[in-house]
């Protein structure tokens, strides 16, 4: 079974550092097969053999926080979960027509309704969420750079962490599972 494995907050703003060759290399030490990297961002496809996903997470933020001396939380979806995801996303025209401001975003754990409902009446700008589990897309028609709906605003109200990729990175992974 292939999985993805997103890394929070690595490579950005020159925090974080975990070169993506070294990531690569470490996930072969530690057992995972077949892996490979996409873009800086700490995104991480692999044969997960039987692990759960629950079960990768700890191995890897273990194995990153004694490699790399960096703590962070990963978020590891299946080939089967990933693909889920993207079927589910609610925003189907810009997904087409604006994929670079469509994000997904990957939690911890799940997100409740009733913290995605407080999230939603919090947003001051003209960003959209939608979804509920482990996964909300966001649609940012600013750009998220310029969005006040920030990775603390969202984990704030959710009461989760996570990490987002756009839609054109996410159905890349998607495609390399």
């Amino acid at each position: 079974m292939k999985a993805v494995a997103f890394l929070r907050a690595v490579n950005v703003g020159g925090t974080g550092r975990v070169p993506m060759a070294e990531l690569k290399a470490l996930a072969e030490d530690i057992g995972l097969a077949e892996p490979a990297t996409l873009l800086q961002s700490g995104n991480l496809v692999f044969e997960a053999g039987g692990k759960t996903p629950d079960a990768l997470e700890k191995l890897l933020e273990r194995e990153i926080a004694k490699t790399f001396k960096v703590e962070t939380d990963i978020m590891v979806r299946t080939s089967r979960q990933l693909k889920a995801a993207i079927e589910r996303n609610p925003f189907s025209k810009e997904a087409k027509n604006d994929p670079a401001r469509l994000h997904v975003h990957f939690l911890k754990t799940p997100a409740k309704p009733a913290a995605v409902a407080a999230l939603t009446k919090a947003i001051k700008g003209p960003e959209s969420v939608k979804g509920t589990g482990g996964e909300i897309v966001i649609y940012y028609p600013d750009g998220a750079g310029n969005s006040k709906l920030t990775n603390a605003v969202i984990e704030r109200h959710l009461g989760a962490r996570g990490t987002s990729r756009n839609w054109n990175t996410v159905t890349k992974l998607a495609e390399m599972t």
